[in-house]
């Protein structure tokens, strides 16, 4: 009898290792224990699952997806408590959290491993919902076309807080800042960019001073 480790398993079926720990619980797949305790997965066992189409995500199983823009914001641990306060509303629910991704990374940024591994699993059925803070953790522009996907493929986005976060402000103006740094450096070349960059910079400094004044 062939036997695959966990990683070569979840490779096999396209699913993370954590699916199959949570189908071990719930009897849906039959892994064999070696003397050290550790898991192996029968190839029959394996076929047998890819020769039914695969097992459907249960209806209350759930992904965490969160993001901050900066490693400085993660190692002050947001990142962190992002999640935990994403645990705390799925156990509150009720729901069965199956995976959970996170990003460093602006929210313009198309290229996150966090978000596409979100979308591979909403593709391969593997959760029902998906929790975000706000909208913006998932994208700062593009939302409603991330919405439509996950939807089409059978996934709800819920929304934990209609509060927004402490640093969204300044993630906001950081994200200005790339928009335009990338387009007056196509327009006038990296050294024009950089002058229009420090004086939109001084721009927006100038504007929250006056702001301030006026509390």
């Amino acid at each position: 009898m062939e036997l695959l480790s966990i990683g070569e398993a979840a490779k096999r079926l396209g699913v993370h290792p954590n699916r199959l720990r949570a189908w071990e619980k719930q009897g849906l797949i039959r892994p064999v224990r070696l003397p050290s305790g550790q898991r192996r997965y029968p190839v029959e066992e394996i076929n047998r699952i890819l020769g039914t189409g695969g097992i459907k995500a249960e209806p209350d199983a759930v992904v965490l997806y969160a993001r901050v823009s900066t490693k400085k914001q993660a190692d002050a641990g947001n990142l962190e408590r992002q999640l935990e306060r994403l645990r705390a509303y799925a156990r509150e629910k009720g729901y069965h959290v199956v995976a959970e991704y996170s990003d460093v990374a602006s929210g313009l940024n198309q290229n996150r491993r966090g978000l596409e591994r979100v979308l591979k699993s909403a593709e391969r059925d593997e959760f029902r919902k998906l929790l975000i803070e706000y909208p913006d953790r998932l994208a700062r522009f593009g939302y409603a076309y991330l919405e439509r996907h996950l939807k089409y493929c059978g996934v709800e986005i819920e929304i934990t807080s209609q509060k927004k976060p402490e640093d969204a402000h300044t993630e906001l103006v950081q994200d200005l800042l790339a928009i335009v740094t990338s387009f007056s450096a196509q327009l006038y070349g990296a050294r024009g960019g950089r002058k229009i960059r420090q004086g939109f910079r001084e721009l927006i400094r100038d504007a929250e001073e006056a702001g301030e004044g006026q509390i």
